[in-house]
């Protein structure tokens, strides 16, 4: 815990003089008791020293400190909204994503997953929707209209994605979209293109963020990536580059699997009657390889239980940056307590008259 004007802290003194002085004429009553010769009112007297007497003058002395120490201005540490904050929600809307090893599906286990974060975001969060297969689709732009992406939301598959699964591009996306919402100018640092054995580009940043961004992108894919332009970690390279951290959720089992149809899509194969089912197990390490490239986080789902966790604990970090919150009302409700229970008990000890 800190304080904002600590030099306020001094007035305590004040109060510790103003004990030291009570206590002092306490004691001098004390004394001028013990003079006396008849022992019935000396016993008088002594009784109604006894240590309950104490305790409503104590819980006085307490209140006032308390509200002392909160004219300082008490902050503590902890994670607060950024006045600019806005998460972009990225959704795999993949073949893949039908698999019904997370109930009822891994698409819709997603998004029931982000209707609870949606509940759960803060009013002034700005949280914008991109949903992505073959091709991405900006949803919704950052909005605090979160009925609207919650709207968005439901209706997940009506948007016109095309099939396969381009990781790359949806993180460029979600990266162009987060700079528009933030205003930011494109990034002039240099990027050195990298050899690479396989044939495709790496970059390497010749800058490091300080400090995460006022945007954060929250991924769900089972991470099989299969079309795009831009590799996974390309993607992740211009999120890094922006200071967007991307917290990544991988969902599924490596059990999981989806029916072929009769040209490899869904469906049922002719004259059987039945579908066959193809495995399409999760990449959970590409996934984690995002995360760590942009300083985020990974989690790994594999049931829609698990899945919810996951967002609960990402979700309380989401937009959010260190910082110091001033808990001075809470000083001012705990004299105010204090003060209550000193007058009751100062009624109940205090002596009557006759």
């Amino acid at each position: 815990m800190s304080f904002q004007s600590p030099w306020l802290l001094l007035t305590l003194l004040v109060l510790v003089a103003a004990v030291g002085a009570w206590l002092y004429a306490e004691r001098r009553r004390t004394r001028y008791a013990v003079r006396f010769t008849n022992m019935d009112v000396l016993a008088s007297v002594v009784s109604g020293r006894s240590w309950p007497r104490f305790v409503p003058p104590a819980l006085f002395a307490l209140a006032l400190a308390v509200l002392l120490a909160g004219l300082a201005r008490p902050q503590v540490e902890r994670m607060v909204l950024e006045d600019r904050a806005t998460v972009i929600l990225v959704v795999d809307t993949s073949r893949s994503m039908q698999a019904e090893d997370v109930e009822p599906t891994r698409l819709g286990a997603a998004q029931e997953a982000v209707r609870t974060f949606l509940e759960q975001a803060p009013d002034r969060l700005r949280v914008g929707l991109v949903v992505f297969a073959g091709e991405t689709q900006v949803a919704t732009p950052p909005t605090r209209d979160h009925d609207l992406v919650r709207t968005a939301v439901d209706e997940i598959d009506t948007f016109l994605v095309f099939g396969g699964t381009a990781i790359g591009d949806a993180l460029e996306t979600a990266v162009d979209l987060g700079k528009r919402a933030t205003e930011q100018e494109l990034p002039t640092e240099e990027e050195i293109a990298l050899p690479d054995p396989g044939g495709r580009r790496s970059f390497a940043q010749v800058t490091t963020c300080d400090e995460p961004g006022p945007v954060s992108i929250l991924f769900l894919s089972d991470g099989a990536q299969t079309r795009g332009i831009l590799q996974p970690l390309e993607g992740a390279a211009l999120a890094r580059d922006a200071c967007f951290p991307v917290f990544t959720v991988a969902l599924g089992t490596p059990e999981g699997t989806i029916a072929r149809g009769p040209f490899g899509g869904g469906g049922f194969s002719p004259g059987t009657g039945d579908s066959q089912r193809i495995p399409v197990p999760p990449d959970p390490e590409t996934l984690r390889q995002i995360a760590e490239t942009t300083g985020g986080e990974f989690s790994e789902a594999r049931t829609a239980d698990a899945l919810e966790k996951a967002y609960d604990n990402l979700g309380s970090r989401l937009g959010r940056e260190p910082g110091k919150t001033e808990v001075t009302f809470l000083f001012v409700a705990l004299a105010a307590g204090l003060l209550v229970a000193a007058g009751v008990l100062g009624v109940l000890v205090a002596p009557r008259l006759p």
